[in-house]
């Protein structure tokens, strides 16, 4: 029987390699499901990355292996191996291979971070809409108007902003973010409202402007792909678009104490028409539901003046109202 040729054999096992490690990289399930826009670009970066791993593994443990039991010592041999000292060609291809690879990545990944706004956070100056400066040296940066004040062009501001399609432009949604030990609360600036958790319409330009109380903490949302670092005295952004409505896990993933493991909470990914009615529900909670809930002092009321704005919310007859307060 002949031998294989080697180049025949070479490119079965290229094709072979190439086959099984585009069908693990596009289809291994280690992530969780997508709610973010940005998570999309997110996982392609990572599909990629399963590729190249998944053929590198299989081409070096391939090569382990073969030479096991190509190269094994046969019984009765006890003579010297053969004096091989190197092979400049063959050390040349698996240092430039691995470079390339290296550098395509890094390329990459720089585009994902561009397109997901890693080089846009607080780009909007107060009630200006402009570019800030986010180098110490606002000169040279170029995204400063000129005239801008002082104060505004030392301010850096750390995270995601707007993607380059939306630079510039404010946020449909806006909230304050502050992480303490051991929890996340939510202030939407334009309402009011205060929560401990955070509620947001899908497919709404949604920006997060986080920080913290006391020690450093990191908002994230395995489902978005986001990650972003609350650091005490320092302003940090996180822009994002949720794509599926659903509730989230929130999880600090930064050690920050004790109970580190216990502070987490949620992201609610509303439609668009539950989420204003939520926002009416939160706004109506917060004011009070007649004039004399400002004027009277509720430990100068009877138990049934107290309870009655409540019964007549419930429909509840007055006289099994003055019975259950008796």
């Amino acid at each position: 029987m002949k031998q294989i040729p080697a180049p025949l054999l070479t490119l079965t096992v290229g094709v072979v390699v190439t086959l099984v490690s585009l069908w693990v990289g596009f289809n291994h399930g280690l992530l969780p499901e997508q709610a973010s826009a940005q998570s999309v670009l997110v996982d392609n970066f990572f599909d990629v990355m399963m590729v190249i791993g998944t053929a590198l593994f299989l081409v070096v443990e391939g090569a382990i292996l073969y030479s096991v039991i190509a190269f094994r010592r046969r019984q009765g041999d006890d003579t010297d191996g053969l004096p091989i000292e190197g092979n400049l060609p063959l050390e040349a291809f698996w240092t430039a291979i691995p470079a390339i690879i290296v550098i395509g990545l890094g390329i990459y990944s720089v585009q994902i971070f561009q397109d997901m706004g890693g080089f846009t956070p607080g780009d909007r100056m107060p009630d200006h809409g402009t570019m800030i400066a986010q180098s110490p040296d606002a000169s040279l940066s170029g995204l400063v108007p000129e005239g801008a004040e002082p104060e505004l062009l030392a301010k850096s501001v750390y995270g995601f902003g707007a993607p380059l399609e939306k630079e510039g432009m404010a946020a449909d949604v806006e909230v304050n973010v502050s992480g303490m030990q051991y929890a996340w609360i939510f202030t939407y600036p334009e309402s009011g409202i205060v929560d401990g958790e955070l509620h947001v319409p899908v497919n709404a330009d949604v920006q997060l402007n986080i920080s913290a109380q006391d020690v450093i903490h990191s908002f994230w949302v395995p489902q978005f792909r986001l990650k972003q670092d609350a650091i005490p005295g320092k302003d940090t952004e996180l822009r994002f678009v949720a794509t599926k409505v659903g509730t989230y896990p929130v999880v600090c993933a930064e050690l920050c104490g004790g109970y580190h493991g216990a502070m987490r909470t949620q992201v609610i990914v509303h439609s668009p028409s539950d989420y204003q009615s939520w926002l009416q529900s939160r706004i109506a909670q917060a004011e009070p539901t007649t004039p004399e809930a400002i004027a009277m002092n509720p430990t100068d009321m009877t138990d049934t003046e107290y309870l009655a704005p409540y019964g007549a919310e419930m429909e509840i007859d007055h006289q099994l109202l003055a019975h259950l307060a008796h």
